[in-house]
């Protein structure tokens, strides 16, 4: 069976497990037993009609004397691209728009306050001329970003605050009261420079702000520096009605001090917008976001893209492998993990998805108050190491004979 058939670790546990030994095996894999949520019928025919995979979980916090729950639900969408990589360009931008605008839909009949989506996507789902289309830039595009050429690929890129997919992401936020992470190629027209872009866009509408990639690849196929470089928006925190929400796009999730500087800013939610696959970090997927969910008192969620693109020209990738024409397989498995370090089961490796989640950021405290990181984390020390590190002339604590 290649990684591209096979559907989840999930599903095969549960199929070749007996029943009597799969709880412990989940309990020892999965962290705490996450309850399935109840969704409303209308979406799962919806999302069955549709054909993508919809699936609803739940994180409950204790109790509390002087706090009421502060309930969320979040809804993060995985999804292939609709038509080849060579097909023409606004062909591609209305199939896959016409796709998420349907899942978008099915998140709003499940009631998600925070919808967030894959890395380098945007978002239409209402019919434009082609005088309007020409007219804006869109983000919405295979994961190109590795064969090196800039043809059309950098034609997707779009103005963060004026872009057509913003303003029609503006409309979708108030329509649906809900806040919306789009992640999109951004061309800054001052400089005319290229940055890979997440917007957020409040519920009432407006622009809360943006934040750029921190840490760009160059491993692998993953040679994203002939596009844009390392961000400079540092580690915002965006205040919503729902809660103090970051996002940590794909490949700065692994490094433990960008989830760090988030939470340390404040964020209650992390979300980690990626595009990876399976030959390259899979071992990785379920351990680091959850990691970050233990170590920060915060919930994270990873979102990763699904299927393979084809593109028409070989591209090498300086590893030593013959040219070839794709990245590999996009395995999806998007998932939510919570501060106690229990997790969702993820979505499928091969189906388009909507993974709701409801979670109650009570419960970010009451695991802080429990475990103590911050408070144990003696950082004044580490901050002091770390200037000394970062010096040209630092020399390593080696105690010798």
């Amino acid at each position: 069976m290649s990684g591209s058939e096979f559907e989840s670790l999930e599903k095969t546990l549960e199929k070749h497990i007996p029943d009597a030994e799969l709880k412990e095996v989940k309990r020892i894999l999965f962290g705490k037993e996450t309850k399935k949520l109840a969704l409303p019928a209308c979406a799962v025919e919806a999302a069955s009609a549709r054909d993508f995979e919809l699936q609803g979980y739940l994180f409950e916090a204790s109790p509390e004397q002087l706090r009421p729950p502060r309930t969320v639900r979040v809804g993060l969408i995985q999804n292939h691209i609709v038509l080849p990589t060579d097909a023409p360009v606004l062909d591609q931008i209305t199939a896959l728009h016409k796709r998420i605008g349907d899942m978008v839909d099915v998140a709003a009949m499940c009631g998600v306050n925070i919808v967030c989506f894959q890395e380098a996507w945007s978002v239409k789902n209402e019919p434009v001329c082609l005088k309007t289309l020409l007219k804006c830039r869109f983000s919405a595009m295979p994961f190109a970003f590795c064969t090196r050429e800039k043809e059309p690929w950098t034609e997707f890129a779009e103005s963060a605050e004026e872009g057509y997919t913003t303003q029609f992401c503006q409309k979708l936020a108030k329509k649906y009261n809900l806040v919306v992470i789009t992640p999109i190629l951004e061309r800054e027209e001052i400089h005319n420079v290229l940055w890979n872009t997440a917007v957020v866009i409040s519920n009432s509408g407006s622009i809360l702000g943006k934040t750029r990639k921190n840490h760009i690849p160059r491993v692998g196929d993953f040679n994203e520096s002939t596009y844009y470089m390392e961000g400079n928006t540092g580690h915002r925190v965006f205040q919503t009605q729902f809660g103090k929400i970051a996002v940590n796009i794909c490949y700065g999730r692994h490094h433990p001090l960008n989830w760090f500087m988030y939470g340390m800013n404040g964020a209650e939610i992390i979300f980690n917008p990626s595009a990876t696959v399976g030959g390259l970090s899979e071992p990785m997927w379920s351990i680091e976001a959850r990691n970050a969910a233990i170590a920060n008192h915060c919930f994270t969620c990873g979102i990763n893209r699904v299927g393979t693109e084809y593109f028409n020209n070989d591209f090498t990738s300086g590893d030593g492998r013959k040219a070839h024409k794709d990245l590999g397989h996009f395995y999806g498995s998007s998932y939510v993990a919570a501060p106690d370090g229990s997790r969702t089961p993820g979505l499928s490796r091969t189906r388009d998805g909507l993974m709701v989640t409801e979670m109650d950021l009570n419960l970010t405290r009451q695991i802080s108050d429990k475990w103590n990181f911050k408070m144990t984390g003696r950082y004044e020390e580490y901050a002091e190491e770390l200037t000394r590190a970062t010096k040209h002339d630092f020399k390593p604590n080696i105690i010798r004979e």
